[in-house]
């Protein structure tokens, strides 16, 4: 076995663990995904899949910022609950992420020997969108990694990346999972507040 087949088999182990603590809320979800994305930018790298490698860079940094806001984000500089995205950030982060993915598309196509160029950058751009409101405890974030998640399935499958693709799959079934907690989870609060 290879460096990169063993990257991949334990990103898949960090990538589920990680998801599974993000659906409960629990603030290890950052450090397990700081894992998890540092494995796969050796996978994608091998893979040419150079759009997906530069997202796990950002999720480095974006992971940082989500384990802080998840601890100190909320009101009183405590723990964020659940909630919905606002209309002007959600209309403003969809926006951002077609024009980028379609920008990000061109550079890829025309500069480097990307394999799948504008479905690499739509699902890149996108899932930023999707982990920014991870971030913020956004429920409509599981809707986002829904979509992009079925695209990813088609993509390792392309590359013959069966076994990230087979995780791509358990995360769509995850992101459903996660939606139906969060939701539970914000109408408890709901409930609690009397709001």
């Amino acid at each position: 076995m290879d460096l990169y087949s063993t990257a991949e088999i334990v990103g898949v182990v960090f990538g589920v663990l990680g998801v599974w603590l993000t659906i409960r809320q629990h603030v290890w979800c950052w450090p397990v995904g700081i894992v998890n994305v540092a494995l796969y930018i050796l996978v994608f790298l091998h893979a040419r899949l150079y759009g997906a490698m530069a997202l796990q860079v950002v999720y480095l940094a974006i992971s940082a910022y989500g384990w802080y806001a998840w601890l100190h984000g909320g009101s009183d500089n405590g723990s964020l609950r659940v909630s919905r995205t606002p209309g002007r950030w959600l209309a403003m982060l969809l926006g951002a992420a077609t024009l980028g993915g379609i920008a990000f598309g061109v550079f890829l196509r025309a500069g480097t020997d990307e394999a799948l160029p504008f479905w690499d950058a739509g699902t890149t751009a996108f899932s930023l969108a999707a982990q920014w409101m991870t971030t913020r405890k956004w429920i409509e974030t599981w809707v986002i990694w829904v979509a992009v998640d079925v695209v990813y399935v088609g993509m390792n499958v392309s590359q013959h990346l069966h076994l990230s693709a087979g995780l791509y799959a358990l995360y769509i079934l995850m992101a459903v999972l996660g939606y139906r907690e969060w939701q539970r989870s914000m109408r408890g609060h709901t409930a609690e507040t009397g709001a």
